[in-house]
């Protein structure tokens, strides 16, 4: 919890009690209660104190799940360029302009083809620099590493168990790797509702309605890739929920989004893609899950006219979600058959279910929501 945020320690204090969690485990950081932090205050104020306390732990005492409570900044700045840097993306900029102006005056086939290849050259290069220096992350992601001794900032680091991943050679060790989640939202009163409802819905099991928003008929057996990929995973997603029959499932399987009043009863969700701009179609039941798979729809939390899906669906009655600070290529996500799969299976927390389906780390995901929460509990 952030001393420097006011509600911050309250609310952790708060859960720690509805959950019996000892008192020994809360620490109490001093950071900006702003929801971006710069890479040094990340390092000294944030993962510092952080790796020390986990580090005092006995190896069979110590925690194997972070909380970040409201409070504490969302997201890691990018190390800011050097003028050498700087200098070296205009130039290749101030190439790309030049190129584009010659092709667009050129009229010899031979001169056009030239352009295009130093045209496309130049695109290679720039790509190639903003991936070497693309070091921002949400501070949940860049802590599920705080354990390990050193990893490459730029992009991302593949997770080790990712069952995606399964059998490969990845550059960190699961004993590098700890489970991160925050409670946080727009104000503590929802925090305060996040907390209740998934103590509640654990009682009884999550019940209603599972709504699944494809954009493709499922492809069956044929091989796909990208967009298809994810698609697939959505019907297969559906299926598994289908399998257990939890809930009534609800599978949408054309470019059109569920639209408002279209989904009552919604206790778990996943769809795409409707860019920063949530579709209030859906009437939550406590304890709901969902997210909604397009590019920094966790950009902020607080920010009161941000239409963003994660902050949007909390202020909805949403319990848990998942989202990036910024873009994080579509692997980013967690896999949808994966994580609804395992959540089904009704053994493991929403924290695990999450750690066994995304694909990266030290980079733009955020897991928000209870991480003890398990939304099957008992139901057979």
């Amino acid at each position: 919890a952030n001393r420097h945020a006011w509600d911050s320690v309250d609310l952790a204090e708060m859960y720690m009690q509805k959950r019996g969690i000892p008192k020994r485990n809360l620490l109490k950081i001093s950071v900006t209660d702003k929801e971006t932090c710069n890479r040094e205050e990340y390092d000294n104020e944030i993962a510092k104190p952080i790796k020390k306390k986990l580090l005092k732990s006995k190896l069979s005492d110590r925690p194997r799940c972070i909380m970040l409570m409201k409070g504490v900044p969302l997201k890691v700045a990018a190390v800011p360029l050097t003028d050498t840097e700087q200098a070296e993306i205009d130039g290749l900029n101030d190439r790309k302009k030049k190129f584009s102006e010659q092709l667009k005056q050129a009229t010899n086939a031979d001169e056009k083809e030239r352009i295009k290849v130093g045209l496309a050259t130049m695109v290679k290069k720039i790509k190639a620099f903003k991936w070497e220096h693309n070091t921002g992350a949400s501070v949940d992601s860049e802590l599920s590493l705080v354990l390990a001794d050193a990893y490459p900032l730029p992009m991302w680091v593949p997770n080790p168990f990712f069952l995606g991943f399964k059998g490969q050679t990845v550059q960190v060790s699961k004993s590098d790797v700890i489970m991160v989640s925050r409670l946080d939202a727009p104000n503590e009163q929802i925090v305060q509702r996040m907390i209740d409802d998934a103590i509640a819905a654990e009682k009884i099991g999550l019940k209603e309605k599972a709504y699944f928003d494809a954009r493709y008929k499922d492809p069956g057996d044929k091989k796909v890739t990208g967009y298809g990929l994810y698609d697939k995973s959505i019907h297969l997603a559906a299926d598994r929920i289908r399998e257990k029959k939890r809930l009534t499932v609800v599978l949408e399987d054309t470019q059109k989004l569920f639209q408002p009043g279209e989904c009552p009863q919604a206790a778990l969700y996943c769809g795409w893609y409707k860019l920063a701009h949530y579709v209030d179609a859906f009437d939550w039941v406590p304890g709901a899950i969902g997210y909604h798979i397009a590019s920094s729809e966790c950009w902020t939390l607080r920010k009161g006219d941000s239409q963003v899906w994660c902050k949007r669906m909390l202020e909805d009655g949403v319990t848990v979600t998942i989202g990036p600070v910024g873009e994080p290529y579509l692997q980013a996500f967690p896999l949808p058959e994966v994580f609804f799969g395992l959540l089904a299976e009704g053994k493991l927390t929403v924290a695990e279910c999450y750690l066994l389906s995304v694909p990266y780390l030290s980079w733009k995901m955020v897991l928000v929501g209870d991480p003890l929460y398990r939304p099957f509990t008992g139901q057979d």
